[in-house]
């Protein structure tokens, strides 16, 4: 027998940015749907057939809405869409996560929770790695988190890039609007350095990650060139920032504010 459905969030929805996931997609979201109400997909503009399946999911499923958009925009791009619809609608938070089945659904209880005793915050996954995930990936993350720690005046950012998290809509709103950037893979390191700049404070958790082979229906965009200098890029935009705002987070940190 299925366990029954959680209560609705009035305040806290799950948000799922989604392209091309392949087969996982429809494992994550029952799984995300089995621990919170409602979970919102923003389809990304899809090819494969992640759309048919997440579509049909949500015709059975009042707790469950996807959006599909036209084109591919880049997953901050989607994240902002999401965070459009669910500020229009009342609610105050969004916790992220990724559509292939790498993220830990099981935690969002406890993410969920985190936040609602601290709405002001924002909570941050830090990734526990089984000792089968890529060691290029899992050390080529430490240059992005070191300089993250330095962007922020060692804030306390567990991990700058993984994508489960909990964010308090409001403020990231306002940075995304305030700029162009964070629309692609750049989003989730540069959201959290520019939150902390806004004064919002990290709380992280711990969160196991999965990486699943090409034959267990693992599907990865990640481009080592292609994104590494776009973490390149996105770094020097935002040393330029840290530097001009090096007096301020100074002061923040004397004052202990």
């Amino acid at each position: 027998m299925n366990s029954p459905a959680p209560a609705a969030s009035a305040t806290h929805l799950v948000l799922i940015p989604s392209y091309n996931p392949g087969s996982k997609v429809r494992e994550t979201v029952a799984a995300a749907r089995a621990q919170w109400t409602p979970v919102w997909v923003i389809v990304d503009g899809s090819t494969d057939a992640s759309v048919a399946t997440l579509e049909a999911m949500a015709a059975a499923d009042a707790g469950l809405r996807v959006v599909v958009l036209p084109r591919n925009v880049g997953k901050g791009a989607a994240v902002l869409h999401g965070l459009e619809l669910a500020a229009a609608e009342g609610f105050t938070h969004v916790l992220t996560m990724d559509s292939d089945g790498q993220h830990p659904a099981e935690l969002i209880p406890a993410f969920m929770a985190a936040s609602q005793a601290q709405p002001k915050a924002m909570v941050l996954g830090v990734p526990v790695f089984a000792a089968d995930a890529p060691r290029l990936r899992v050390n080529g993350r430490k240059v992005s988190n070191g300089w993250a720690d330095l962007e922020t005046l060692w804030m306390g950012i567990g991990d700058s890039l993984f994508g489960f998290r909990v964010y308090p809509i409001a403020p990231l709103r306002e940075v995304m609007q305030g700029q162009r950037w964070m629309r692609r893979f750049d989003f989730d390191p540069e959201a959290v350095v520019r939150m902390c700049w806004r004064g919002i404070k990290p709380v992280n958790l711990p969160a196991t990650v999965k990486y699943f082979r090409p034959e267990e229906g693992g599907v990865s965009h990640f481009n080592y060139l292609r994104d590494n200098l776009l973490l390149t890029w996105m770094h020097s935009r935002l040393f330029f920032g840290f530097l001009l705002r090096l007096p301020l987070l100074l002061a923040r940190r004397l004052l202990g504010t």
